[in-house]
């Protein structure tokens, strides 16, 4: 079908992104909101704004009728659902099909498939894709759950199957005194979010790095991957810097991932945009370095631009083409790296404060610029950050023909972006791209939360000396500060100390 309007059912950076490629390929673009963002940047970059509800996400982004409603008021011929909020529900996929509408992803049942990890591991097993060591009990009481654990063995993670961004899990060191209320947390966690308490435990890789491959797929069958995208660096399952190419992964690693990813899509009978996430055992460094299937993401991944950096290959418009119906636009011979990338997710947040979200007006922003720069955000000055919403703020995005130059420039971009009015992780940020393991090369998934003291600590605060500093500078000033007073001259640090000033 020929698409010429999409509804966008999403905010902030992502909106805006699938807007500006609406745009370049022709298309008009409809924007929804709540009443919250009804001034927001996406709502006025959108050739159309359709206001369909309050502040709190289940009245607005999350309901699906509303948004069923906004299409067909717009007269939009199809919906892209971003990333988070409805992105992986099968039924809005089902929805949005069910009106008539184009959906810019996998179908309903491939959604509902993969987003139940344990009918992903089943798919993935039988296409011979390795799987993470596991069981998913038949008997899902506690006693089932825990009688699976102790057949696996520590260490090992409690999950849900419904799960995802580390909600529903539980990591389990010790089966006589953890085990037990990790099923019982992770149990709780997982119906309260996802109205789905059933578990399965996996053996943990006491050293893993997380590397993923995007794939791309259309009605043709015909399916490639775009490579991988190290996400190591992460806190409580939450990813915070990514890069591509991933830092020294043997070609034949690679290799193996990118053809289980293939594999993957395959056996799911995917289409449009996913990506493949893997373990990696770091323990075991080469070419015969295990890997393991850990779960599919049936939407566009929130890093996805470095992968468009090394490739060079538009991701937002190959997923409207393939919603058009129309073909890969790509051969996998067609497709190379070159270069190298990393993103930064800059959040409001206070690390100092265990990474507290933070909400208010942005009295200040300014994006740093540069060679090899893209900073991808959905506010700007003024803008009001609500606490109804994820606190993303920014994607700073550098590259460069190789990874320390990607890094470098990565650390300008943070220490040139002015972010006044909310608390952010940019400190952070900077402290980890500067930490000399993270500089040398791959790190494992336990880096951050293993480092986490010293890269949320600030330096010491130097402002007191450098003042005690220009106070002290050559005595002749304090010998012209009396002969100002003498005069009548008022003696205080704006008149007193020349050149130096508090600003």
């Amino acid at each position: 079908m020929s698409l010429r309007r999409v509804l966008v059912a999403n905010r902030g950076e992502i909106a805006r992104r699938v807007i500006h490629a609406c745009h370049e390929r022709g298309l008009e673009a409809v924007a929804v909101c709540s009443t919250a963002d009804a001034d927001s940047p996406h709502t006025r970059l959108a050739d159309r704004r359709v206001v369909i509800g309050g502040p709190h996400p289940q009245e607005s982004y999350l309901h699906i009728a509303r948004l069923i409603d906004a299409a067909r008021e717009a007269d939009a011929d199809a919906v892209h659902p971003g990333y988070g909020f409805l992105s992986e529900s099968p039924e809005f996929a089902e929805a949005v099909s069910d009106a008539g509408l184009a959906w810019v992803g996998p179908p309903a049942s491939v959604i509902a498939s993969l987003g139940s990890k344990i009918e992903a591991r089943r798919l993935m097993q039988e296409a011979g894709v390795p799987v993470v060591p596991g069981e998913t009990p038949d008997d899902q009481s506690d006693a089932g759950v825990i009688a699976a654990a102790r057949r696996v063995g520590a260490p090992l993670l409690v999950k849900a199957s419904a799960g995802g961004g580390g909600r529903g899990m539980r990591i389990v060191h010790d089966l006589d005194t953890e085990l037990s209320d990790a099923v019982q947390l992770a149990r709780r966690e997982a119906t309260a979010a996802f109205g789905d308490g059933t578990l399965y435990v996996e053996r943990l890789f006491s050293q893993a790095r997380h590397v993923e491959v995007q794939v791309l797929a259309d009605d043709r069958d015909s399916v490639v991957h775009l490579y991988e995208r190290d996400c190591s660096l992460q806190r409580r399952h939450q990813k915070i810097i990514e890069e591509s190419p991933a830092p020294e992964l043997a070609d034949a690693v690679r290799r193996r991932l990118t053809d289980a990813a293939v594999a993957a899509a395959r056996a799911a009978g995917y289409r449009n945009a996913g990506t493949v996430e893997f373990l990696v055992d770091a323990s075991e460094p080469g070419d015969d370095a295990p890997i393991a299937f850990l779960e599919m993401n049936t939407r566009l991944q929130v890093e996805h631009p470095i992968t468009e950096a090394v490739t060079g290959r538009d991701l937002v418009h190959a997923q409207l083409a393939i919603a058009a119906g129309e073909p890969l636009p790509w051969r996998q011979e067609e497709i190379a790296v070159r270069g190298h990338a990393v993103e930064c997710r800059v959040y409001a947040e206070d690390p100092e404060a265990g990474f507290r979200p933070d909400a208010g007006p942005l009295l200040r922003y300014e994006e740093p610029t540069g060679p090899g720069l893209r900073v991808d955000a959905g506010v700007e000055a003024g803008s009001e950050i609500s606490s109804h919403y994820d606190g993303l703020l920014a994607k700073v995005v550098s590259c460069g023909e190789d990874r320390q130059t990607a890094l470098a420039r990565a650390r300008v971009a943070l220490a040139r972006f002015v972010i006044l009015g909310v608390a952010t992780n940019l400190d952070f940020l900077q402290r980890t791209l500067e930490h000399t393991a993270v500089r040398r090369g791959p790190v494992d998934t336990s880096f951050v939360e293993a480092h986490l003291e010293e890269l949320t600590t600030p330096p010491d605060d130097s402002s007191a000396t450098a003042l005690a500093a220009a106070l002290a500078v050559d005595d002749r000033l304090g010998s012209h500060r009396r002969a100002d007073a003498a005069e009548g001259a008022q003696d205080d640090l704006w008149t007193s100390l020349g050149g130096w000033r508090l600003t």
